[in-house]
Formats: structure tokens, C-alpha cells, sequence
């Protein structure tokens, strides 16, 4: 009996300890059934069955307690792990926090992307988002509109997957109204803004006329193949009588992209219009319009009385008063001679007024056919064969730099010869393609730019003024 007790207590000094049997996974098979019985009750499992199944039965269930041990480490490491990330995160967003309020303190014409990067994306993105949701309100208020080119868009989508005889009708379609919109979206760009345009002539129209009129001198006519034009320029095999390269001919060849880019740049005017015309009737002086680009005009008004003014500012001056007295004429005389000073024309006449088709009517016809057909002829005459023979020749007169552009300038325009005869014998770029690549890359960079800077600078305006308020 003394014994049995012994044992007993031993029994019990060994149950308690399941650290140790945690640890002696393989020792397991020391013990009597007696003991393991024990064990397997203490662990709420089975007591049936042979010494190994007993044995197996432990085994198995002190794998699984290593195996939750280790993943309660595990997820304890992680939720330290993330608890410190979410800290470091915490403070990388108090400081961008604070660096996006202090942007409230900084003059809206110091707010830049090489001076406050991070302020400036942020008031650019959020002024974005202001203006499209703005944009997608007033758009849907005229529904009947809208429902009826989602209508005509949906159906000419199910015709161009549709196979059938209709299919060359579609695929000229679509270029015809890809190539239009192309043009109307650059006369857009051209115009937009105020002297933030994307200068869409001198980097896209009026290449596209120089290399109609080069070619047509080249090759003896305007028939070029359709395909490829207007992607790209061959000589015909056979001229057409009726399209012998001449100055009308190149006029009448180019006019329907120049009037299209014309009135897209006749768009362009129509939101400083708009913008004007509401910040005069509206009286709730809270209303959401940025009066900033109206202190030119403001600052123009002011000058009318001062002494000492600027030319540049008396020209201005002469030109609102001649929009403003002379009304549709005065519009159409302004839109046709191509000047700079046109920029304030839409700020003018919303500002005082002026019915929306006597501005519209006068603007479109003046920048899309009188002053489109100026800039033809100019692009023409300019690019004559003999002219551009001269102006090569004369690059030679101008010190250090006129020789080295004379000579690739020659070889660009061998090339490009040679090319209408043979589209595939010129391989590669030249210097003078790849230098006009690089510019135009930089412009559109530049406009880029300005359109952020322009943006931000807007939301920082509407942000001082509801801190204001």
C-alpha cells in the first residue's frame, strides 16, 4: 500500500509537469498504461485502446500544442511587426498632413512643383476632381442630349462589330470622325486658358500644310493615295488634271483640318466667356467662381483713367473698347487677324454681356475661315520650293550656327524627296526629325505643367476663400 501511495505521488509530480511532455515527445514510451492513462484524461483524450495507440494519440496531440505555440509567437511577432508599421505609417501621414495645411500659408503664385511638390499635386488633384464632378452635373442637366449621343455612339458600336456589306461605310466613318476630332481637340489645346495654350499650329497644323506643300511641288499634284494619307505622303503613280500642285489647289487640299483646328480654337474662347458672363450676373458674391482670372480685366478698367500706361496695356485697352462698342464686326475683326490680344476677347464680352451667338457666330467664323486661310497661304508661300531653297542658302550668313543646321536641314529635306517616291528607301531618323520630336515632347511638357500649376493654384484660391468666409 505504501507503495501504491508512492507511486501515486510520483505519478502526480509527473502529471503536473506537461511543459516536460511537451518537450519528450519521445519519451512517451517509458511510461506504464497506468501513467499514460492519466496523461490522455488530463489532455480530454481517449483512454481505449493499446499501449501505442495511447502512445500515438499523445504524440499526435502534443505535435499540435508545439505547433500553436509556435503560431501564437508567430502572430504575436506579426501584430508587433504591424503595430510598429502602423505607427511609422501614422507618422508619415501626420507629416504629409502638415505639410499639405501649411500649403494655406504659401502664395498662390510661389505654388509650384519644383518649389511645394507635394501641396501642388495634392490642390491639383482635388481641383481636378471639383471640376469633373462640376463638368459631369451641368452636362446631365441637359438629359435629352446626353441620352441621345449615348444612343448614337451605342448604335454606331453595334454596326462596327456587325459584319456585313455595311462595314466600309463604318470604317470611313470612323476615320473620317477620328481624323475631325483630332484636329477640333488641338484647336481646343491651342486656345484654352489664358497664354496657357498648347501652341497646336506651329507644332502640328502647320507642319502637316509645309508637308502637303513640299509634296505637292515634289510630286506634280495633290492625288496622293488615300491610304496611306493623311498618315503618311506618297506621289501618285498619275496626276489628276484636276489636282496639279498650285496654291489653291494646296489651300483646298489642307482645308478641312484647318477649319476644323480653326473652330476648335473658336471653342477654346468660349470658357473664359461663360466664366465672365456668370461672375457678372451672379450676386451671391460666395458663389464657387474664381474672380482671379478676371483681375486682368479689373486691372485694364482701372488703367482707363491713369497716365503712364504700358503700350502693351493701351492695346489691350483699344481692343475691349472696339469689341465692346463695335459688337459682332468688332468680334469678327479681332478673331481674323491672328494677335495675342485676343485672349481677353471671351473675359470681354461675357463680362459686359454680349449675346452668346453675336461672340460665338463672329469668333468661329473669323478664326475658322478668315484667319485659317491668312495662315495657309502664309504656311504656302513660306514653304515654296525656290523660297526654301533661299532661306537654306542664307543660313549660311548667320555666324556658328548657320552652317552646322544648313547641312542637315539639306540632307532632311533630300530625305523626305526621296521618300514620297519611295516610302521605304529613307530608314531611321534624322537630326532635324529627332531635334522636332524633343520640341514638341518639351511643349507638351511645358503645357503640362502650366495646366497643374493652374489648377492648384485655383484650389488654393477656393480654399483661402472658404477660410475666409
Amino acid at each position: 500500500m505504501v507503495r501504491k501511495r508512492v507511486g501515486r505521488k510520483q505519478f502526480e509530480s509527473n502529471g503536473s509537469n506537461s511543459q516536460d511532455d511537451l518537450e519528450t515527445i519521445d519519451n512517451f514510451g517509458k511510461y506504464t498504461r497506468d501513467r499514460l492513462r492519466i496523461m490522455l484524461r488530463e489532455r480530454g483524450l481517449s483512454i481505449a485502446g493499446r499501449k501505442a495507440d495511447m502512445i500515438t494519440r499523445l504524440e499526435q496531440h502534443t505535435m499540435e500544442g508545439k505547433t500553436a505555440i509556435k503560431r501564437i509567437k508567430e502572430s504575436n511577432n506579426l501584430n508587433d511587426s504591424n503595430k510598429t508599421k502602423a505607427n511609422d505609417d501614422k507618422s508619415i501621414n501626420n507629416k504629409v498632413k502638415n505639410v499639405i495645411d501649411d500649403g494655406d500659408n504659401i502664395d498662390s503664385d510661389n505654388l509650384t512643383l519644383w518649389t511645394h511638390p507635394i501641396t501642388t499635386l495634392n490642390y491639383f488633384i482635388r481641383e481636378l476632381l471639383i471640376d469633373t464632378i462640376s463638368l459631369a452635373k451641368r452636362t446631365f442637366e441637359y438629359k435629352k442630349t446626353v441620352w441621345s449621343l449615348i444612343f448614337f455612339i451605342g448604335l454606331f458600336l453595334v454596326l462596327r462589330n456587325l459584319t456585313g456589306p455595311h462595314q466600309q461605310i463604318i470604317k470611313l466613318w470612323e476615320n473620317s470622325l477620328i481624323w475631325w476630332f483630332y484636329w477640333i481637340g488641338l484647336g481646343v489645346l491651342s486656345s484654352v486658358g489664358l497664354g496657357t495654350g498648347l501652341h497646336t499650329f506651329v507644332l502640328y497644323l502647320g507642319p502637316h500644310i509645309a508637308a502637303v506643300t513640299m509634296a505637292a511641288y515634289e510630286c506634280g499634284g495633290l492625288n496622293f493615295p488615300e491610304p496611306p494619307y493623311p498618315d503618311s505622303i506618297s506621289c501618285p503613280d498619275t496626276i489628276d488634271p484636276l489636282w496639279i500642285a498650285g496654291i489653291f489647289n494646296i489651300m483646298r487640299k489642307v482645308r478641312i483640318e484647318s477649319m476644323l483646328w480653326g473652330a476648335g480654337t473658336a471653342l477654346g474662347e468660349l470658357p473664359p466667356y461663360f466664366m465672365a458672363r456668370a461672375a457678372r450676373n451672379s450676386t451671391n458674391k460666395n458663389h464657387d467662381y474664381d474672380q482671379e482670372d478676371l483681375k486682368e480685366l479689373e486691372a485694364l478698367e482701372a488703367m482707363e483713367s491713369g497716365e503712364n500706361v504700358p503700350i502693351l496695356m493701351r492695346l489691350k485697352l483699344a481692343m475691349k473698347h472696339f469689341v465692346q462698342k463695335a459688337g459682332f464686326f468688332g468680334i469678327l475683326a479681332c478673331a481674323s487677324i491672328p494677335n495675342p490680344l485676343f485672349d481677353l476677347a471671351g473675359l470681354t464680352c461675357g463680362h459686359y454681356r454680349i449675346p452668346f451667338w453675336t461672340f460665338f457666330g463672329a469668333t468661329l467664323i473669323g478664326k475658322a475661315i478668315v484667319k485659317m486661310h491668312i495662315q495657309q497661304l502664309a504656311v504656302i508661300i513660306a514653304f515654296n520650293e525656290e523660297l526654301l531653297d533661299k532661306v537654306i542658302s542664307f543660313l549660311s550668313v548667320i555666324p556658328i550656327i548657320g552652317n552646322k543646321f544648313q547641312g542637315p536641314l539639306k540632307k532632311y529635306l533630300v530625305e523626305q524627296k526621296h521618300k514620297l517616291h519611295n516610302p521605304s528607301s529613307v530608314e531611321g531618323t534624322t537630326m532635324i526629325s529627332w531635334l522636332f520630336d524633343k520640341f514638341v515632347m518639351m511643349m507638351v511638357c511645358y503645357f503640362v505643367i502650366t495646366i497643374i500649376h493652374a489648377l492648384a493654384r485655383n484650389h488654393h484660391r477656393r480654399r483661402a476663400k472658404t477660410s475666409s468666409d
